[in-house]
């Protein structure tokens, strides 16, 4: 993965996310988040680039991300702000080793991950090791959003299998 990578960026300088995203509002944000993520490649960006910059204002939103979906999310947002969002999963990757024995990782209750197979995280080395099942075929970053049915169906199943 580059080093200059959207959570290479968040986890080296804290504080970056935080700027970029408080300069615009938050439903444009919201808006290029969705847009961004909703690909198969992790954006990119240069030295000394904004992550929120790398979506064109005229670029339309994903089909399944209504205007609807952007002003609410834009509303409960502008509410909360992206503190939290922004501190799970990525930030807290480097802190999760703090007064924890991860020599053995493995889950050892049934567990299902649901990801899209599009996913830009799929392209992470060794990731397909982890992820066995649960992969929705044509699913990006949003597959629950994308793909609402086939989500509920795969943890319908995964719940008649292990209840």
């Amino acid at each position: 993965m580059a080093e200059s990578s959207l959570i290479a960026t968040m986890q080296r300088k804290p504080g970056q996310a935080e700027a970029d995203f408080g300069r615009l509002d938050a439903k444009t944000v919201v808006r290029n988040i969705y847009i961004l993520f909703s690909g198969s490649e992790l954006p990119i960006t240069g030295e000394n680039q904004e992550i929120m910059y790398l979506v064109e204002p005229a670029t339309p939103l994903p089909p399944w991300f209504t205007e609807e979906d952007l002003a609410t999310y834009g509303a409960l947002y502008e509410k909360s702000g992206f503190r939290t969002a922004l501190k799970v999963p990525y930030r807290s990757l480097n802190s999760l080793h703090e007064g924890f024995d991860l020599t053995n990782l493995n889950v050892e209750v049934p567990a299902l991950l649901i990801m899209g197979k599009k996913d830009y995280v799929m392209k992470f080395p060794g990731i397909e090791d982890y992820v066995r099942s649960g992969q929705v075929p044509e699913g990006t970053h949003f597959v629950q959003e994308q793909f609402p049915e086939q989500v509920n169906q795969l943890i319908l199943a995964f719940l008649r299998k292990h209840s």
